[in-house]
């Protein structure tokens, strides 16, 4: 059975850094996947207005379908009318009929992730007939883990993904976004990233993994 994937994220990088070797996972395996971008990822505190070309670049890299690009400014979404965002996600999930959603974690430290969250699982409330029947949340580096403790309850998966045959796919889109990439010891680098998958994949016992949580699961 073919299922229907759609990662919403926040910005540009996101979905990669969240869910890049799973999406490639889900194309290997012959679903659809779609990725809809709410901000444009750079109009507050970055200069490269090519970031949407990037994302264009990531999606064809992973085979994902044409990306959706809503293009709310970065880190404003809690300015915008929620209601407003969850309509335009409701219209794409009406469109596309996804089975299947990946999004931010509630918990992260950047709000453009958490008012992301909060309008996909407003947007997918459930009801008769709906099509979503799984949503997952993710964990971005320099987003998830810089969290207070004190704000919210840690990442703490139960949803695991062996990702060790796509990673090497993960990091040729994530390449795509080269100039959000840091410098080793920063959370955003390629061997944080490299590091994580391994991580994670040492607690289910493969040699990398990306890791979820389930936020609704209907069988």
């Amino acid at each position: 059975m073919m299922h229907k994937i759609l990662i919403i994220v926040a910005h540009p990088d996101d979905e990669v850094l969240g869910c890049g070797a799973t999406i490639a996972k889900h194309i290997d395996n012959g679903d659809m996947a779609q990725v809809v971008f709410l901000s444009d990822g750079f109009s507050s505190r970055d200069d490269d207005e090519n970031r949407n070309s990037n994302a264009q670049k990531a999606s064809n890299i992973l085979a994902c379908q044409q990306p959706i690009f809503l293009n709310y400014p970065d880190n404003q979404l809690d300015t915008m009318p929620l209601l407003d965002i969850v309509k335009k996600i409701e219209t794409i999930v009406s469109d596309f009929q996804p089975n299947i959603i990946y999004t931010h974690y509630f918990g992260d430290l950047n709000i453009d992730h958490q008012i992301t969250h909060k309008a996909v699982m407003t947007a997918c409330r459930p009801q008769p007939d709906f099509c979503v029947k799984e949503i997952y949340s993710f964990e971005i580096l320099s987003a998830t883990h810089w969290q207070s403790s004190s704000v919210g309850s840690a990442f703490n998966p139960n949803y695991f993904v062996d990702a060790s045959s796509f990673m090497e796919k993960k990091i040729k889109a994530l390449q795509c976004y080269d100039n959000e990439v840091r410098e080793y010891p920063h959370a955003r680098s390629y061997k944080t990233v490299d590091s994580l998958a391994k991580f994670r994949g040492s607690v289910i016992g493969v040699q990398d993994a990306e890791a979820f949580i389930v936020e609704r699961l209907i069988k």
